[in-house]
């Protein structure tokens, strides 16, 4: 199966974005730097841990590099279709973040098509929230997210609130939004 192109991933993912991160206010920060086009959109050609962290470093250089930048999905679309294997990829990704003494600096979020938080049944509308049309991990600057929660009543709630919200609206609600991203919508 032919690999998308770079172009159809981001639109993918901008699609996404807009209708499900954005548009079900999921991160009530996200609107701001996606109107402000500061998001990067980095698609890996990456296939194996050592090239996509690799690539993780490479982000995290052009992000102390470019203050315009605010924030960059790093978009997986080859090598890491498994959860499983994303996860070690994950776990290896934190580690080597903490062991170049990033942590406080930036900070890794994680999505994948088959997102399942531990204990959750594959099923639950919940995952929705970290489910995206690819493999991703999304690396933030941590003054910003600091910053940003000032403005935000309760920031500890919006993980419970997010899953409640993904629980009442229903699983297909989202899998629709997947499948259009996918479709090569654009986004709006």
């Amino acid at each position: 199966m032919p690999q998308p192109s770079n172009t159809t991933v981001i639109k993918a993912t901008r699609y996404w974005l807009e209708h499900a991160v954005i548009g079900f206010n999921f991160c009530p920060f996200a609107k701001r730097e996606f109107v402000r086009q500061s998001i990067r959109y980095w698609v890996s050609e990456a296939d194996k841990i050592e090239t996509a962290l690799e690539d993780l470093m490479a982000a995290v250089t052009e992000l102390e590099k470019d203050s315009s930048i605010e924030t960059t999905l790093l978009i997986l679309p080859q090598g890491f279709a498994d959860f499983d294997d994303y996860l070690d990829l994950l776990d290896m990704a934190n580690q080597l973040m903490a062991m170049q003494e990033l942590e406080g600096i930036f900070q890794l979020a994680s999505f994948h098509p088959d997102y399942c938080f531990d204990g959750q049944l594959k099923n639950d509308p919940a995952n929705y929230t970290n489910r995206s049309p690819y493999p991703m991990l999304h690396l933030l600057r941590e003054a910003s997210i600091e910053k940003a929660l000032e403005f935000v009543d309760d920031p500890d709630a919006i993980p419970e609130r997010n899953v409640e919200f993904a629980r009442e609206k229903g699983a297909d609600v989202f899998k629709a939004i997947l499948s259009d991203s996918l479709l090569n919508k654009e986004a709006d």
